[in-house]
């Protein structure tokens, strides 16, 4: 190997002045050492874009000197603030607004004021505590992304575990406390002294690649999310909840209805939300439980972990991100964690089955297209969205209301018979919610007729009684109103795969 070529190598990867740092401490090692250097292959040489993304990483998520790199390990398997300065990156993209428009945020701030007045005549809780928040992308990040790491700590520990035990026991080990197997290639890199325990170097490493790929999946979110409980959960301290207004605004000029109607729709979804979870103080504790007993359960497979490292590049974090991806290396559930998983999808839908009946309730009189708004809102978590996408990855798990339906069916026919007191009161006590229907397909065919009838209105029988005013109303095509709304050609059915394709198809009577 050309020691020129090393030379020069070494001030591409670290820069003119650390570079030559680094060569004059390759020319001071013993000769024996130099010796053995010169006789590798110098196309072994890790590409300098992959030292130089390491050494970003470590900057961006503060790891400037060695305390730094021992705090961070230290204080637990994901490194927020790198996540956090990830996201925010995302967040602030070219197309992304700095500051909320005057206007926008008005327009945004009515909505949500009007939502709440309106919700006062369709449930029975009180408007939660403070002013909802109008944010930015980068505000939605900033304001969610320590929730996010707290639900996905035990797995990125499990993650953190598996990377040691590959990485030190498979595929390479430890020389004398140095670096040793992947990361030791033909040159020694100038790494302090502080972190060249192998040991700390693989965790570093881990709660980095962890932290990256939280980091990417919030800043994706931040493009996406509407509302602060778009993923079904409250994420932001504020408990009166908040609406991205960029998204918001966007989402209500891609459609063809007016801006005010969407606006108003997404306030009411969004405040919702935050007169349920601010009221109902058990319910935020149970997700958390419910997420903590599936996440700790997480198993991770070694031989997965392997197979990705070989094909990361073993200098870049980013590249070892695909090693902590649940999705590509996770061990399928175990029976707790199905057990766990059911009880989540079942609250999440009973959520947003009370949501969707007292938006509709709430603002029927106002929105004009509204039926049209809420299926397509359905469908749209039918067929998963930004909570599916971000729980698999980072968590392993599909959270997903596939029950929505059922379950508003089943808030409207609670509030029709016994009133909204009485349907609001089942959120005292766990034990006191409804439960959904049975997934016994003829119970679901025998009630197939009965539950068409009540998509707009939620008129159910119970108990084998029919409700008044019930009767049946002419049947809505939701196939041509959302083309309608869409702008797409009639008969382009766009949503094939969803199984919920057809809003009468599955919902049951309670």
């Amino acid at each position: 190997m050309d020691e020129n070529a090393i030379h020069q190598w070494l001030i591409e990867c670290f820069g003119p002045i650390q570079g030559e740092v680094a060569w004059t401490q390759i020319s001071q090692l013993p000769e024996e050492v130099r010796a053995q250097l010169m006789n590798q292959d110098s196309s072994n040489l890790p590409k300098p874009q992959e030292v130089q993304a390491l050494m970003q990483a470590f900057s961006a998520g503060g790891l400037n000197t060695v305390s730094d790199m021992q705090r961070t390990v230290a204080e637990g398997p994901i490194n927020v603030k790198l996540a956090t300065s990830i996201a925010l990156q995302q967040a602030n993209d070219d197309s992304s607004q700095r500051t909320v428009a005057a206007q926008d945020g008005q327009a945004v701030r009515s909505a949500m004021s009007e939502a709440n007045l309106w919700l006062d005549t369709a449930c029975s809780f009180n408007p939660a505590p403070g002013e909802p928040q109008v944010l930015t992308r980068a505000g939605w990040v900033e304001g969610t992304v320590d929730a996010w790491a707290k639900f996905a700590a035990p797995v990125a520990q499990s993650m953190s575990d598996a990377l040691s035990a590959v990485l030190s026991e498979r595929l390479g080990g430890a020389l004398d406390g140095e670096i040793a197997g992947v990361f030791a290639g033909p040159v020694p890199l100038p790494l302090p002294e502080g972190i060249k325990d192998p040991v700390k170097l693989i965790k570093l490493l881990g709660n980095t690649s962890y932290a990256m790929q939280l980091g990417h999946a919030a800043g994706d979110l931040s493009h996406e999310v509407r509302g602060s409980f778009d993923q079904g959960i409250a994420l932001l301290k504020n408990p009166a909840g908040a609406l991205i207004a960029q998204n918001a605004v966007e989402y209500a000029n891609e459609l063809d209805i007016d801006e005010d109607e969407v606006l108003a729709f997404l306030a009411l979804q969004e405040v919702a939300h935050a007169r349920l979870f601010a009221d109902v103080t058990w319910l935020m504790p149970r997700f958390e439980a419910l997420i903590g007993k599936y996440a700790r359960g997480v198993d991770i497979d070694l031989d997965a972990v392997e197979e990705q490292l070989r094909d990361a590049d073993a200098m870049n974090p980013e590249s070892i991100a695909g090693a902590v991806n649940l999705t590509k290396v996770g061990i399928p559930d175990t029976p707790e964690q199905q057990e766990a998983m059911a009880s989540l999808e079942n609250l999440l839908a009973l959520v947003e089955g009370w949501v969707d009946c007292v938006t509709w309730k709430a603002g029927m009189a106002h929105i004009p297209h509204i039926e049209q708004l809420r299926e397509m809102l359905r469908r749209e978590r039918a067929v998963g969205g930004p909570a599916e996408r971000t729980f698999e990855s980072l968590l392993g798990m599909q959270l997903r209301p596939k029950r929505m339906r059922e379950a508003a069916a089943l808030w409207e026919t609670i509030g029709s018979v016994d009133g909204a007191e009485a349907r609001d009161a089942k959120w005292g006590h766990p034990d006191l919610l409804p439960k959904l229907p049975g997934d016994d397909a003829a119970i679901t065919a025998a009630n197939a007729t009965d539950a068409t009838s009540s998509t707009s209105t939620g008129a159910a029988p119970v108990d084998g009684k029919a409700i008044e005013g019930s009767a049946k109303e002419p049947a809505i095509d939701w196939d041509a109103e959302l083309s309608k709304l869409l702008g797409e050609e009639p008969g382009d059915d766009t949503d094939d795969n969803s199984a919920d394709s057809n809003p009468n198809d599955d919902k049951p009577t309670a």
